[in-house]
């Protein structure tokens, strides 16, 4: 979750800097100056874009696997022990290696 909440905003200082630049930019005349500032603001919009896409494909996502383990929750319990026993083994055998 933190990585997310890192990534989230990472993303948002990113569109700050960006816009702030063009900010600074805005008096600045010059045809590449133009074309660059153009550039930035068609990347920030497909960025925002597509930021909005995965954020709702993770939401569906979650929604998808909460409704699951509510539909069956026993199951989810195996599936997670198992989960956890196979982890627990690995991380063990690696210990038992390195570990002396």
């Amino acid at each position: 979750m933190n990585k997310q909440r890192q990534a989230g905003n990472d993303i948002t200082t990113l569109a700050e800097d960006a816009r702030a630049l063009m900010a600074a930019t805005a008096d600045v005349a010059g045809e590449k100056v133009a074309e660059a500032r153009n550039r930035l603001a068609l990347a920030l919009e497909s960025g925002k874009e597509i930021y909005s896409q995965v954020r709702d494909k993770a939401a569906d996502g979650v929604r998808v696997a909460d409704q699951a383990v509510r539909e069956n929750p026993y199951q989810a319990i195996g599936i997670a022990l198992g989960v956890g026993a196979v982890i627990g083994y690995v991380v063990a055998g690696r210990c038992a290696h390195n570990c002396d």
